[in-house]
């Protein structure tokens, strides 16, 4: 959890205006650096003030993630049979479970290094992975790839892998488990049940 929490983090923080002008990779790096610097430095996030760090990540980090993209994925097969009203419904409450889930361990980074690795891309290229390397002292290593796709707003990412395992593909498999259990209602009541239980812990 706290490894996908510093791939989410990696987005939270740079002016929009900016984010449209740069490349993939120079966008990871530059946000990714302001963040550990914010982390650092303000005292009431390193305090754990959970009002504070998920406003932040609330309104910071959804600008960079296709959540409709990252759902559809996450929901796998089941998606197409969901009503444009479910569909709606399962990406509010999805970007709400990721949003509320990793906000809560923000207070925790403060001496990583995140290592970048070359992209391989075309100029051309529509959809690229920015790969990277989280080292801390004491632990190995942790490789984070970015799965990015150029949007007419600016480049935004649809998936990370963490140590080469997807986070969509994690939620795929319960979703999966619930939406053949119970159908998409039963899956979009799953969802916001545990969305309450965060929000009562926080």
């Amino acid at each position: 959890m706290t490894r996908i929490l510093l791939a989410l983090l990696a987005f939270i923080i740079t002016p929009l205006a900016l984010a449209d002008e740069m490349a993939p990779d120079v966008l990871v790096k530059t946000v990714a650096q302001e963040v550990l610097d914010i982390v650092r430095s303000d005292k009431d996030i390193q305090s754990g003030q959970s009002k504070k760090t998920f406003d932040l990540v609330e309104t910071k980090v959804l600008p960079h993630f296709n959540f409709r993209r990252m759902t559809a994925l996450a929901v796998g097969p089941g998606w197409r049979r969901a009503t444009p009203e479910q569909q709606q419904e399962l990406i509010e409450q999805f970007k709400t479970l990721l949003v509320r889930t990793y906000s809560t361990g923000l207070s925790s980074y403060r001496n990583q290094v995140i290592e970048y690795k070359p992209l391989r891309a075309k100029p051309t290229d529509t959809e690229v992975i920015v790969r990277s390397e989280v080292r801390q002292s004491g632990q190995q290593p942790v490789t984070i790839d970015y799965s990015m796709e150029k949007t007419p707003d600016s480049w935004k990412a649809y998936d990370v892998a963490i140590g080469g395992v997807s986070l969509v593909t994690t939620y795929r498999d319960s979703f999966t488990a619930e939406i053949r259990a119970n159908g998409i209602d039963g899956l979009i009541k799953s969802l916001t049940e545990k969305n309450h239980q965060l929000e009562a812990k926080q």
